[in-house]
């Protein structure tokens, strides 16, 4: 199963905004409710976690393109990426 972990961190003032382009994604998912695809995000003040499990449909997603438009700029800490998982339980 692919897994994914990303990371990183906006600008100071920014977070809200990520929250929502995040929340666009969310409600995209709920419509075309993608089989076998598990997916969370996490805030910690302006730093985002996201969480990814199964073949990902985010690539064809208006909301997710909306999303990555700008992230670059939105961010203070660039994204980081993991694919490795070292272990799992139930996921």
């Amino acid at each position: 199963m692919r897994t994914a972990l990303i990371r990183y961190r906006v600008k100071p003032g920014r977070a809200e905004e990520n929250a929502e382009l995040v929340r666009a994604v969310y409600s995209e998912l709920a419509e075309r409710k993608p089989p076998a695809f598990r997916y969370a995000t996490f805030r910690d003040g302006d730093t985002f976690t996201h969480v990814a499990f199964g073949e990902s449909p985010l690539q064809r997603l208006a909301a997710f393109a909306r999303f990555q438009e700008g992230l670059q700029e939105r961010c203070e800490e660039p994204p980081h990426v993991v694919r490795e998982a070292v272990g799992s339980y139930g996921l």
